[in-house]
């Protein structure tokens, strides 16, 4: 049975959810052809260069090679509320659909969204020997954060992208803070709103080199690895496992806040298949006598290889040094 509020005199305003709104929306395309039940594929194509030219005649032969990458969402979720007919009618209406539709909105799938792609980015960054690194959160002091900042920036690959105008620098409000402190820094560092759903979405932004720098002030959806199974659902950041005294390979690493994450815009796609959302009136379904709320998403984040070489380099992750436990 659900907590409600039977008061008899009850606003049907809920109060204001002060929670951060998406930041990766930039990242989200629905521009992919579907091939297969859940995946989607990549053409990689690469050519071999010049040689010299002989001119006793003839001409030197080349080689291309194509290769088929297919990539299969896996990140499958969904929900449904029953809200009892008299319960929509003895808390004034609070307990109705469209509230509860907006509340898990705001606080779950909103949330989720960035969870999901900050933490599938930074895995393929830890998988690439020149793109990650571990520093403790403190490190980033008034005095250093802007030279660290800039050496992330310049770390393998990430100028040929930085030059496209195509990276965007995410970083907690601790570095956004010291930026702000700091001396060397001379950019302007402002509350910047980003329309996304309708809503105003404020949060300081600034740029560096031409990046732009955006704040995570919801820092629970900022780390690399996410348990998506808690016991009330949502998601959590994973916690350490320790090895069991038979060594059966059943530890688990337990997640780390992100100090900073680059993405490429060109590079790093959240792919939505299905967002499907029913709604049901009484006597509509056979649930109960109430109003039903349906909500599924399939998709999932993926960080495409660059097309010269099939290598990924386009991004990077820095993360704090304390393992979740």
């Amino acid at each position: 049975m659900p907590n409600l509020n039977y008061a008899e005199a009850w606003s049907p305003e809920l109060l204001e959810i002060l929670i951060q709104g998406t930041l990766t929306s930039p990242f989200v395309t629905d521009n992919v052809r579907w091939v297969g039940v859940k995946t989607f594929h990549f053409t990689q194509m690469s050519t071999t260069g010049f040689k010299n030219h002989s001119r006793n005649g003839g001409w030197n032969t080349g080689e291309y090679t194509q290769k088929d990458v297919p990539y299969t969402l896996a990140h499958d979720r969904d929900i449904e509320f029953l809200v009892d007919k008299a319960d929509v009618d003895e808390t004034n209406s609070t307990a109705s659909i469209q509230n509860i539709s907006r509340v898990f909105e705001q606080t779950h799938v909103v949330p989720e969204t960035d969870a999901l792609f900050f933490s599938k980015v930074a895995q393929a960054a830890q998988k690439e020997a020149d793109y990650h690194s571990s520093t403790a959160a403190a490190g980033y002091t008034k005095a250093k954060v802007f030279g660290m900042l800039k050496d992330i920036l310049s770390k393998g690959k990430l100028r040929r992208y930085k030059a496209n105008g195509s990276l965007i620098m995410y970083v907690t409000s601790a570095i956004m803070d010291a930026l702000e402190q700091s001396t060397e820094f001379t950019r302007k560092i402002e509350m910047t709103q980003i329309a996304e759903g309708g809503m105003g979405i404020e949060t300081r932004v600034t740029d560096i080199d031409g990046v732009t720098v955006m704040e995570v002030i919801d820092d629970e959806r900022f780390y690399d690895a996410f348990d998506w199974e808690p016991e009330k659902g949502g998601f959590q950041p994973r916690a350490k496992k320790a090895e069991s005294d038979t060594g059966a390979g059943d530890g688990v690493t337990g997640a780390h806040k992100i100090n900073v994450l680059v993405a490429c815009l060109e590079t790093c796609k959240t792919v939505p298949k299905i967002s499907s959302i029913y709604f049901f009136e009484p006597g509509a379904h056979t649930k109960g006598d109430g109003y039903l709320y349906q909500n599924r998403s399939l998709s999932d984040t993926f960080v495409l290889p660059n097309g010269l070489d099939g290598k990924i380099d386009s991004i990077f992750v820095d993360v704090d040094t304390v393992e979740t436990t």
